[in-house]
Order: structure tokens, then sequence, then C-alpha cells
């Protein structure tokens, strides 16, 4: 399905480019308006960055999410900076269908792992955001992708299968942002390689060519956000296009 995405930053819709905070482009949309356009356009699953959230929990915008979700009728899911129980408590108590985990899934294993106990593989989605090596690894990304660790998106993926793992968000940096395509190689190799997991590719749709060229790799979800904010085409012309393809 075509998941359109919305970066927030103080209740202000906005794009980083490759994760920076000091390339920031903002838009002149309300969040609320623009998710509630996603769904009058067919969109039935949304995906929201509290950005805010991911510098200092203290400051995530709860009272925000928590209108969104009440204001659209589809199922939403919710990341930025979440690292402990209560975070992820907190955002459920807002209506959220799924939490995004993403640096804690590296740094903090175990905990990780209790989470997936307590909520089961649908509630939790992992964004695993990768930097591919010239010897072709896969290698995971944290901290806002300012920390390239050694461990790779395989090995993530096979820690947290025997726990439930269902949902993973899995992003090429290289192509976030960028307008030029999504890395269809990756996408169709970790898909055959692991088809028990929904996996949502993210990065660097510009054109309905880049959603067509994504149908025949098993993804199970396409995250746009720059693309259609910037009217390259609508939601509706994307969810069209990945039927036809």
């Amino acid at each position: 399905m075509i998941i359109p995405a919305l970066d927030l930053i103080d209740g202000q819709v906005v794009r980083l480019h490759q994760g920076n905070y000091d390339e920031k482009r903002a838009y002149d949309t309300d969040p609320i308006k623009q998710f509630s356009l996603y769904e009058t356009n067919g969109a039935k699953y949304l995906h929201l960055v509290d950005l805010t959230g991911a510098k200092d929990p203290q400051l995530r915008q709860l009272v925000l999410i928590k209108n969104i979700v009440e204001t659209v009728n589809i199922p939403i899911q919710v990341g930025g900076g979440i690292r402990t129980l209560s975070d992820i408590q907190n955002l459920f108590n807002t209506g959220v269908d799924r939490v995004v985990i993403g640096s804690k899934a590296v740094t903090s294993q175990d905990e990780v792992k209790s989470w997936f106990t307590a909520f089961g593989g649908d509630r939790i989605t992992l964004a695993i955001d990768i930097r591919i090596n010239e010897e072709g690894k896969k290698l995971v990304a944290v901290s806002g992708w300012q920390e390239t660790t050694n461990i790779t998106l395989e090995e993530i993926i096979n820690l947290y299968l025997p726990f439930g793992l269902k949902h993973i968000l899995c992003t090429d940096i290289s192509r976030d942002g960028t307008l030029k395509g999504s890395n269809i190689s990756l996408y169709k190799e970790i898909c055959r390689t692991y088809p028990s997991i929904n996996f949502q590719s993210s990065g660097g749709i510009g054109s309905l060519d880049d959603i067509a060229a994504l149908k025949s790799t098993g993804v199970n979800g396409v995250i746009v956000g720059r693309a259609l904010l910037e009217g390259k085409f609508t939601v509706e012309e994307a969810i069209t296009c990945w039927q036809n393809a």
C-alpha cells in the first residue's frame, strides 16, 4: 500500500535532508488537514515522525498526535526518539496503531525484545536505516544517522524474528530526500530472504515510475513524503499506479 508520511517539528510540517536538522525545509500546510486530505484521496495507512520528540522526548507532540488520530479514520504509525516503555504507552494512549522503534533496536536489544513480548509484533514497526558499504554490507545507522554501526540489517532481523517481528521500515539513507528512486535491488533481496516480514520502503520516491518500480520487489508498503508535499503526484495517482503496476 501507499503510506503518506509527514515529519513534524513543533507542529510544523518539515522535511530533513539525510536526517540533518540543519538542512530543513518547511512546508506551509497544517498537518491535520494534510493527513485528512491524504485519507480523502484514498490512503489506508499513515506514517508520522515526531522530530521534536526525537530530539527531546519530554517535548513529544502528544496533544497534536492525539488530535490527528482523532481526526482521521485510518490507522497511523508514529516514530521519533522512542526510548522508553512510557514513551510507547503514551503514544498508544493517543490511539496510534503502531509505534516505530529505531536506534533502540540496536543499542538496547534486550529492552526492545521485552517490548515485543509486551505488545506483540503487530504493534511495533522497526525502522532500520542502512548505509551500504563498498563490500555490499547493509550497515545499520543510529542516532539520527550520525553513527554507522558494524551491525548488519540481517543481524537485526534475525535477532527479533523469534520475538514476533512482523513490520520493518527500511531506508537506504543514500536515497532519502533525493527524489531519485528507491534501491530496488535492496528491497527485492530482503523481501525474498524474509518472506514473513512486511517491509515498508522509504526514501527516494520522486515519480510514479519510482512507485511502479517497487511493485515487483515484494514490499508491503511504500512510504511517500516529500513527493506528495511538493505535488509530484497525488495519493490517488500513487494508489492507482501501485494497483496497476
